[in-house]
């Protein structure tokens, strides 16, 4: 048993509220703080050092139980907007008429699946569906695993990839109190801010071939290379589109597989393609989806090539009493229609295009911000403590985030020092929302000094 004098210290969590501040807290505020201890335990988080409550939203704002606005730049779970009134409507249709697992016949399934193999290249020949990107994260290293006959997974240093009992074993950046595996292998992010590599493929491909030689040394071998193709925990890199096929190329030759975890950088959020790892024109093995998948509705779920899943599902059977029912694809087929029809990823590029001009212009003019960096609608900006040692500022990302919610306006931070701070708003988010928010970024840097 682990005493308090052993205890270590507190779970790692950015931008998460500190419980030993709630006195500074209004009433109502701590009040509602303590409930939640008292009913649901300590493992559960806040966001910023003052909780916000909300009580409705819609499109790109979210509304407080006060009936305050708040600008959303954060939230891609609902990816088309809060309350998208087609997907919504397509839920309750649904829920109206039937939901029931896979082991029936349904179309619902079928269409939404046919839907959005059209997106990938053709090598992707199947889609199986889960709950939660955990899970779909979960089945993709199962199915790696049984197909190459071999342990060993290589993730990027500060990668999130699931809360289950596999997918947070190589999760680094839940901290270090939530252990790794024993056959799991960190490399660097490939870090285009403070690492000068002429060709940072073939620098990322070095650092996964001595993972590799290691896990092999060992007898695990290599089952997958698993990657956000934005390396979004990693503290957002996507300055270098192409850098992957020099890595897979290591990979494949051990006998690995890519496993592109997509569940923050797809469904159109790079401007650029449906999918972050298309901007390295490269093909996975397995792509893992979540959260955006269903505006909101818990839908997730791998799409495979067919040679990989063979083996595996000859062998075995899969079941997910929920992933895969009637409205959990009505709800994905709606979330995909709006994304299509609305044309999100031409606004995504639009739009990102507008707030990216606008963070470079605020980096001009103030020398802690060290970095700006991302694609679409997914931005990273660095601060710094000096441009010259480019020495990360925690304290500052972490105050900015904080002001920027006094201001009502929702980002957070990410990265291994919790300085960048994490832009990722909704497809629909228009130029006039961009604008907003640069205005708000700008009075915030003003603000802060720390």
């Amino acid at each position: 048993m682990t005493t308090n004098l052993q205890r270590p210290k507190r779970g790692k969590m950015v931008n998460g509220f500190d419980p030993a501040q709630a006195d500074a807290l209004d009433a109502r505020t701590r009040e509602m703080v303590d409930r939640r201890a008292r009913l649901l335990g300590p493992a559960y988080r806040l966001f910023y050092a003052n909780p916000v409550e909300f009580a409705h939203a819609e499109g790109v704002m979210m509304y407080d139980s006060d009936g305050n606005e708040y600008l959303d730049a954060y939230n891609n779970v609902v990816s088309v907007g809060h309350c998208h009134p087609h997907v919504n409507a397509a839920v309750k249709a649904q829920m109206d008429k039937l939901c029931t697992h896979t082991r029936y016949m349904q179309d619902g399934i079928l269409d939404y699946a046919e839907m959005l193999l059209d997106t990938f290249e053709k090598d992707i020949a199947h889609v199986m569906f889960t709950c939660t990107g955990s899970e779909a994260n979960d089945l993709a290293l199962r199915m790696a695993k049984y197909h190459t006959g071999n342990e060993g997974i290589i993730v990027t240093s500060e990668a999130y990839h699931g809360n289950s009992e596999l997918t947070s074993g190589f999760s680094p950046s839940m901290g270090e109190n939530s252990r790794l595996g024993t056959w799991v292998r960190r490399v660097p992010a490939p870090d285009t801010y403070r690492v000068a590599a002429e060709n940072m493929g073939e620098w990322l491909a070095a650092h996964v071939a001595e993972q590799i030689h290691d896990l092999q040394r060992r007898g695990q071998g290599l089952a997958a290379f698993v990657a956000d193709s934005l390396f979004s925990s990693d503290g957002i890199f996507a300055n270098d589109p192409e850098l992957l096929t020099p890595v897979l190329k290591v990979v494949r030759d051990a006998g690995g597989i890519f496993v592109a975890d997509e569940v923050q950088c797809g469904f159109a959020r790079t401007g650029s393609d449906m999918w972050g790892y298309q901007r390295h024109r490269v093909v996975p093995e397995i792509v893992t989806m979540g959260k955006p998948m269903g505006n909101g509705y818990p839908v997730a779920g791998i799409a495979v090539q067919s040679h990989i899943c063979e083996a595996f599902g000859h062998d075995m059977r899969y079941f997910n009493t929920f992933g895969g029912n009637t409205v959990a694809m009505a709800a994905a087929r709606a979330t995909l229609e709006v994304i299509q029809n609305e044309n999100l990823m031409e606004n995504a590029r639009k739009t990102g295009a507008v707030l990216m001009e606008g963070l470079r212009d605020l980096a001009k003019a103030d020398a802690r911000i060290g970095d700006v960096r991302g694609t679409g609608l997914y931005m990273g900006v660095e601060m710094v403590k000096d441009r010259a040692t480019r020495d990360p500022d925690s304290a500052l990302a972490l105050a900015l985030v904080n002001e920027m919610r006094a201001r009502r306006v929702l980002i957070s931070a990410t990265a291994a020092n919790a300085n960048v701070l994490k832009i990722r708003p909704q497809l629909c988010f228009s130029t006039d929302h961009a604008d907003r928010f640069l205005t708000e970024l700008k009075g915030a840097l003003a603000s802060v000094t720390t």
